[in-house]
């Protein structure tokens, strides 16, 4: 009896440390220490797996560690090679692997079922079947994300034409056949249920498909939700409290910055869907409608301004982290601060690539938490501002989205920046967002533009400040 509530122990250690570190990455303050309680969380409830063997009287041991070298050996290499601008596309694969986890252990359960080595009931089987349908979705939706994130993948190369119509009638035979998969049992064939699994596979990839780009962040949310659903769906299959509660977790957590992703962006998840906006690249022009031409600013220019501001606000975008500026932009930031300049951060809930992308970077940087403005607070704090810098964000600046009702970003809240007294922007070139749509803003009376690596000129900016 000792070595069964030993594990039920292990279990309850990591169920309570996955819910406390879960609670603590709600601030990025103490998000590294949830992070690490997590990691803990689940190192003890691998310990208690690996006690189950012992407690089933069952000899899988050699496979168990094998896994576990595997997938730590491959775990610990990418997370100590990946750089922060590809953090987007790591969670994306991980994310699909854990639903290809999934996918597998449902498929390993219903052959069983259906070779006759492991009955199930007609609930039984129906969880099974579920969870082989999410597990595929979220492997191989996750998996074009990634492809899309990374450039692998065009849009134009994966959309179709009346994509959202074949993505119904996929989606219908999905379903049908899991109610015949699940009402039929050992009357449907295992062939069927290859079919099944085949279909799955292919609805992750076109369900993903015609979602544009500037979408994506709310894409990898519902992903990873989708993948949360599948381990706690294979939790129930073997009876497993802890991917049960795992599961729930990651599924409610995925479920709930969705649902808050798509509120900021005032969209319906349907709409997110259905008609993802940035499914098409588009470059930009260096002038604007009616010839308008952008103004540039010289680095002398910019770090006066700056260093005589009452206020100065920052908008990091995608551009931040590509060029891994976060480290300079924080040593500006505390240089004017030494001359009495308030300095503040605005984030949009969508900047980046992935949910809080904006919020990892600047952390990484030491920047206090209390400098992070979100959408509503920074708007607030915009009109009392003397000098915005905008480094590398598009979509999340353009007035497109309030004025333009023929603009794809229509009606996404955006950070109202041409409320400031003035503007910079930081860009290599005047190309399109990720959206692939023009920003009215870089051809705006208050905005000037400084080209260049946003790293090499907050540097340059850097220096002139330091020489005034």
């Amino acid at each position: 009896m000792l070595l069964p509530s030993l594990v039920k122990f292990f279990y309850l250690v990591g169920a309570v440390a996955f819910v406390w570190g879960l609670r603590l990455l709600s601030s990025p303050d103490s998000a590294r220490r949830g992070n690490i309680l997590a990691g803990i969380g689940m190192g003890v409830a691998i310990l208690g797996a690996m006690i189950e063997p012992i407690v089933n009287a069952s000899n899988n041991y050699l496979w168990i560690i094998v896994g576990l070298l595997i997938g730590g050996v491959v775990g610990w290499l990418s997370a100590k090679k990946i750089q922060m601008t590809a953090m987007p596309q790591m969670v994306s694969v991980f994310n699909g692997l854990g639903g290809a986890c999934a996918t597998v252990l449902a498929a390993a359960e219903l052959t069983k079922f259906y070779e006759n080595v492991s009955p199930m009931t007609t609930g039984e089987l129906g969880i099974a079947v579920f969870t082989l349908l999410i597990g595929a979705v979220s492997f191989t939706g996750s998996m074009l994300a990634y492809g899309k994130l990374d450039g692998i993948v065009k849009d134009k190369n994966v959309i179709l034409p009346r994509h959202g119509i074949i993505n119904l009638i996929l989606l219908i035979i999905v379903v049908v056949l899991f109610v015949w998969l699940t009402i039929e049992g050992h009357t449907a064939s295992i062939w069927l249920a290859g079919l099944f699994l085949l279909l799955s596979l292919i609805y992750g990839v076109s369900f993903v498909a015609p979602i544009g780009g500037a979408d994506m962040p709310v894409v990898i949310s519902l992903l990873n939700s989708f993948t949360g659903i599948g381990a706690a769906a294979a939790g129930l299959i073997y009876g497993n409290q802890i991917m049960l509660v795992g599961g729930i977790l990651v599924g409610a957590a995925g479920t709930i910055l969705t649902v808050l992703m798509c509120e900021a962006m005032n969209r319906s998840l349907l709409n997110v869907i259905i008609g993802g906006f940035g499914s098409t690249g588009g470059g930009g022009a260096s002038t604007g409608t009616d010839d308008q031409v952008a103004k540039v600013a010289t680095v002398n220019d910019v770090a006066i301004q700056m260093f005589y501001a009452n206020s100065v606000m920052f908008v990091p975008g995608y551009g931040l982290a590509v060029a891994q500026a976060q480290k300079t932009v924080k040593e500006l930031d505390d240089l004017l601060e030494a001359n009495g300049v308030d300095v503040k951060y605005a984030i949009h809930p969508v900047a980046g690539r992935m949910p809080g992308h904006m919020n990892v970077l600047l952390a990484e940087a030491d920047v206090p938490y209390p400098k992070l403005l979100d959408l509503d607070d920074a708007n607030s704090a915009l009109k009392d501002t003397d000098t915005v810098i905008i480094v590398g964000a598009n979509d999340v600046v353009n007035p497109a989205a309030l004025d333009d009702p023929s603009s794809p970003i229509y009606g996404m809240p955006v950070l109202e920046v041409w409320n400031a007294k003035n503007i910079i922007v930081l860009k290599r070139s005047m190309s399109a967002g990720y959206a692939g749509i023009q920003n009215p803003l870089f051809f705006h009376d208050k905005t000037k533009m400084l080209f260049g690596d946003a790293k090499d000129s907050i540097q340059k900016l850097v220096q002139e400040v330091k020489n005034m």
